[in-house]
Protein backbone atom coordinates (compact mmCIF):
# COMPACT_ATOMS: atom_id res chain seq x y z
CA UNK A 1 0.00 0.00 0.00
CA UNK A 2 1.88 3.61 -1.12
CA UNK A 3 0.25 6.75 -0.32
CA UNK A 4 2.72 9.01 -2.61
CA UNK A 5 1.86 11.87 -0.84
CA UNK A 6 -0.17 11.93 2.57
CA UNK A 7 -1.52 15.45 3.71
CA UNK A 8 -2.15 16.99 -0.16
CA UNK A 9 -4.29 19.86 1.16
CA UNK A 10 -0.68 20.99 3.34
CA UNK A 11 1.50 20.34 0.74
CA UNK A 12 -0.76 22.13 -1.88
CA UNK A 13 -0.69 25.33 0.63
CA UNK A 14 3.19 24.58 1.83
CA UNK A 15 2.06 23.76 5.06
CA UNK A 16 5.25 21.18 6.07
CA UNK A 17 2.58 18.76 7.37
CA UNK A 18 2.58 15.75 4.61
CA UNK A 19 4.22 12.79 3.87
CA UNK A 20 5.13 9.27 2.12
CA UNK A 21 3.31 6.24 3.55
CA UNK A 22 4.47 3.05 2.64
CA UNK A 23 3.32 -0.31 3.71
CA UNK A 24 3.91 -3.84 3.05
CA UNK A 25 0.95 -6.35 3.81
CA UNK A 26 0.64 -9.99 3.92
CA UNK A 27 -2.10 -12.55 5.09
CA UNK A 28 -1.59 -11.75 8.78
CA UNK A 29 -2.02 -7.35 8.25
CA UNK A 30 1.09 -5.01 7.61
CA UNK A 31 4.18 -6.10 7.98
CA UNK A 32 6.58 -3.57 7.45
CA UNK A 33 5.79 0.11 7.42
CA UNK A 34 7.44 3.16 7.03
CA UNK A 35 6.43 7.38 6.77
CA UNK A 36 9.26 9.65 5.43
CA UNK A 37 8.73 13.54 6.30
CA UNK A 38 10.44 15.42 3.40
CA UNK A 39 10.18 18.71 5.00
CA UNK A 40 12.17 17.48 7.96
CA UNK A 41 14.29 14.72 6.51
CA UNK A 42 12.91 11.69 9.00
CA UNK A 43 12.14 8.65 8.04
CA UNK A 44 10.31 6.21 10.93
CA UNK A 45 9.95 2.64 10.14
CA UNK A 46 8.58 -0.68 11.64
CA UNK A 47 8.81 -4.26 11.10
CA UNK A 48 5.98 -6.32 12.56
CA UNK A 49 7.98 -8.14 15.66
CA UNK A 50 11.00 -5.78 15.76
CA UNK A 51 9.87 -2.54 17.17
CA UNK A 52 9.77 0.80 15.28
CA UNK A 53 12.38 3.50 14.23
CA UNK A 54 13.22 6.94 13.94
CA UNK A 55 16.23 7.50 11.89
CA UNK A 56 17.63 4.17 12.74
CA UNK A 57 17.15 4.78 16.65
CA UNK A 58 14.33 2.83 18.42
CA UNK A 59 11.07 5.19 19.37
CA UNK A 60 8.10 4.25 21.74
CA UNK A 61 5.06 6.10 22.51
CA UNK A 62 5.13 8.13 25.62
CA UNK A 63 4.29 7.17 28.87
CA UNK A 64 0.05 7.49 29.90
CA UNK A 65 -0.74 10.92 30.52
CA UNK A 66 -3.58 11.31 32.43
CA UNK A 67 -5.79 12.57 30.19
CA UNK A 68 -6.70 16.05 31.16
CA UNK A 69 -2.48 16.45 30.27
CA UNK A 70 -3.05 14.28 26.97
CA UNK A 71 -1.98 16.33 23.71
CA UNK A 72 -4.40 14.83 20.65
CA UNK A 73 -4.14 14.94 17.12
CA UNK A 74 -6.95 14.43 14.91
CA UNK A 75 -7.59 15.19 10.95
CA UNK A 76 -11.20 16.32 9.54
CA UNK A 77 -13.05 15.25 5.86
CA UNK A 78 -13.83 17.43 3.38
CA UNK A 79 -18.04 17.23 3.19
CA UNK A 80 -19.29 20.39 5.36
CA UNK A 81 -22.01 18.17 6.76
CA UNK A 82 -19.51 15.38 8.16
CA UNK A 83 -16.78 18.52 9.67
CA UNK A 84 -20.52 19.60 11.21
CA UNK A 85 -20.28 16.11 13.11
CA UNK A 86 -16.45 16.09 13.79
CA UNK A 87 -16.44 19.37 14.86
CA UNK A 88 -19.32 17.98 18.16
CA UNK A 89 -16.76 15.47 19.18
CA UNK A 90 -13.97 18.20 19.25
CA UNK A 91 -16.66 20.42 21.21
CA UNK A 92 -16.69 17.10 23.48
CA UNK A 93 -13.19 16.36 23.45
CA UNK A 94 -11.42 19.99 24.22
CA UNK A 95 -12.39 20.37 27.56
CA UNK A 96 -10.98 17.09 28.68
CA UNK A 97 -7.23 16.96 27.23
CA UNK A 98 -4.45 19.48 27.31
CA UNK A 99 -4.63 20.16 23.23
CA UNK A 100 -5.94 19.31 20.36
CA UNK A 101 -3.54 19.12 16.56
CA UNK A 102 -4.72 19.27 13.99
CA UNK A 103 -1.70 19.46 11.24
CA UNK A 104 -2.58 17.27 7.82
CA UNK A 105 -1.17 13.78 7.37
CA UNK A 106 -2.84 10.76 9.40
CA UNK A 107 0.60 9.34 8.41
CA UNK A 108 2.74 11.33 9.89
CA UNK A 109 0.53 12.24 13.00
CA UNK A 110 0.46 8.58 13.95
CA UNK A 111 4.58 8.57 13.44
CA UNK A 112 5.21 11.04 15.93
CA UNK A 113 2.64 9.48 18.60
CA UNK A 114 5.19 6.30 18.19
CA UNK A 115 7.89 8.92 18.54
CA UNK A 116 6.11 10.56 21.57
CA UNK A 117 5.61 13.66 20.16
CA UNK A 118 1.93 13.36 20.43
CA UNK A 119 -0.16 11.80 23.49
CA UNK A 120 -3.16 9.94 21.10
CA UNK A 121 -4.74 10.03 17.82
CA UNK A 122 -7.94 9.77 16.54
CA UNK A 123 -9.94 9.98 13.24
CA UNK A 124 -12.92 9.09 10.78
CA UNK A 125 -13.03 8.74 7.36
CA UNK A 126 -9.62 6.95 6.56
CA UNK A 127 -8.28 5.17 4.22
CA UNK A 128 -6.39 2.11 4.61
CA UNK A 129 -3.62 3.79 2.85
CA UNK A 130 -3.58 7.02 5.50
CA UNK A 131 -3.08 4.38 8.09
CA UNK A 132 -1.53 1.59 7.52
CA UNK A 133 2.12 2.22 8.06
CA UNK A 134 1.67 4.66 10.80
CA UNK A 135 -0.56 2.10 12.99
CA UNK A 136 2.16 -0.38 12.42
CA UNK A 137 4.87 2.19 13.97
CA UNK A 138 2.21 3.22 16.64
CA UNK A 139 2.27 -0.79 17.59
CA UNK A 140 5.65 -1.19 17.09
CA UNK A 141 6.27 1.57 19.56
CA UNK A 142 4.68 0.46 22.29
CA UNK A 143 1.17 1.81 21.49
CA UNK A 144 -2.57 0.42 20.63
CA UNK A 145 -4.51 0.95 17.82
CA UNK A 146 -7.98 -0.21 17.82
CA UNK A 147 -10.60 0.87 15.28
CA UNK A 148 -13.76 3.16 16.37
CA UNK A 149 -17.30 1.90 16.08
CA UNK A 150 -20.12 3.20 13.29
CA UNK A 151 -19.53 4.80 9.69
CA UNK A 152 -17.44 6.34 8.89
CA UNK A 153 -14.35 3.78 8.92
CA UNK A 154 -11.78 5.38 12.22
CA UNK A 155 -9.08 4.94 14.57
CA UNK A 156 -7.89 5.72 17.98
CA UNK A 157 -4.23 5.16 19.15
CA UNK A 158 -2.23 5.60 21.75
CA UNK A 159 -1.22 4.20 24.99
CA UNK A 160 -3.87 1.46 25.84
CA UNK A 161 -5.08 3.47 29.14
CA UNK A 162 -5.50 6.96 27.37
CA UNK A 163 -7.42 4.79 24.17
CA UNK A 164 -9.62 3.56 26.91
CA UNK A 165 -10.30 7.14 28.60
CA UNK A 166 -10.87 8.44 24.99
CA UNK A 167 -13.37 6.32 23.44
CA UNK A 168 -16.28 7.21 24.85
CA UNK A 169 -14.99 11.26 24.31
CA UNK A 170 -14.59 10.91 20.31
CA UNK A 171 -17.43 7.70 19.57
CA UNK A 172 -20.38 9.35 21.52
Amino acid sequence: MFDPLDGTVSYLYGYPHWSVSVALEDARGTAVGVVYDPNRDELFAAERGAGATLAGSAIQVRDTAPIERALVATGFGYDAAWRAEQAEVVRRLLPAVRDIRRAGSAALDLAWLAAGRLDAYYERGLNAWDWAAGSLLVLEAGGAVEELSDEPFGLIAGPQPLVAALRPLVEA
